[in-house]
């Protein structure tokens, strides 16, 4: 068997990788089932096809008629968990926080977002291992929105979202990552691309109308401290993975909540 950290051949049953130290690297005899989705275990394309098939259900939501347009409506994008100031201070929804990472406002917002997701999240698996991976993804998401929608209410100028939608969070957390990655490996260039990128995207969030600047500072934020807790110097464990999957079903349960909330309150 083939350790799904450092790849170098382990038994099946052995409780931990002599080489890189990893627990359970034959994953009890699935490891080769693991390693067919790739160093991410398919969390990229499950994030791309989860993301799109939300976009299309809020399109199909927010319909007029038989007419369907191309940017959802406010109101769709609450009902399927958006969040900001009026979903969690508002309503009271405060897991929005989870699930707002989902969901995207237009054509080109989850186009970008897609792309950098797709480019991103195979590096990232392939620096931390896929489940500390969902992790950051996860954590970088949370503090986003919650920083963005506390700022809304404290009424701080240039940051915070009313309503807020979008992966972007999650990627700036990605960004924070890798600047931790690069200072704790001494990996300078891997920092400084990381830096570089949330500079140039963080300078542009303030040109371009309509960004939710704090949830990009929060996520980074969120993705830098998540990064040092899990420290990359470290192999990946068993229970990263169990606490990756764990993150995804809370945050299917928290979606399927609040689109059973909004229906019951709009019935």
């Amino acid at each position: 068997m083939i350790c799904t950290s450092c790849g170098v051949l382990v038994g099946v049953n052995d409780p931990t990788c002599y080489n890189c130290g990893r627990r359970n690297p034959g994953l009890w005899g699935f490891a080769p089932a693991f390693r067919a989705l790739g160093r991410d275990l398919g969390f990229v394309n499950i994030v791309t096809g989860a993301t799109i098939t939300l976009y299309v259900l809020s399109l199909v939501l927010s319909r007029q008629g038989s007419q369907i347009g191309l940017s959802p409506s406010s109101m769709a994008l609450r009902i399927l968990g958006a969040s900001g100031a009026a979903p969690v201070f508002g309503d009271g929804w405060w897991w929005t926080v989870l699930t707002a990472g989902w969901l995207h406002g237009g054509p080109f917002h989850i186009l970008m977002n897609v792309l950098w997701i797709r480019q991103m999240g195979p590096e990232i698996a392939n620096l931390y291992g896929a489940g500390r991976m969902i992790l950051i993804y996860t954590i970088a998401g949370v503090t986003g929105f919650t920083l963005s929608t506390l700022m809304f209410f404290l009424q701080i100028p240039f940051f915070g979202a009313f309503v807020t939608v979008g992966a972007s969070a999650s990627i700036f957390g990605f960004l924070g990552a890798l600047v931790h990655y690069g200072r704790r490996t001494g990996s300078s260039h891997v920092g400084q691309a990381g830096l570089q990128y949330a500079l140039i995207l963080g300078v542009m969030g303030f040109v371009i109308s309509g960004v939710d600047n704090a949830a990009h500072l929060g996520g980074f934020i969120g993705g830098y401290l998540a990064s040092l807790i899990l420290d990359p110097l470290k192999p990946e464990r068993i229970d990263h993975i169990v606490a990756a999957v764990l993150c995804l079903l809370i945050t299917l349960v928290a979606l399927i909540y609040t689109v059973a909330r909004a229906m019951a309150v709009l019935g």
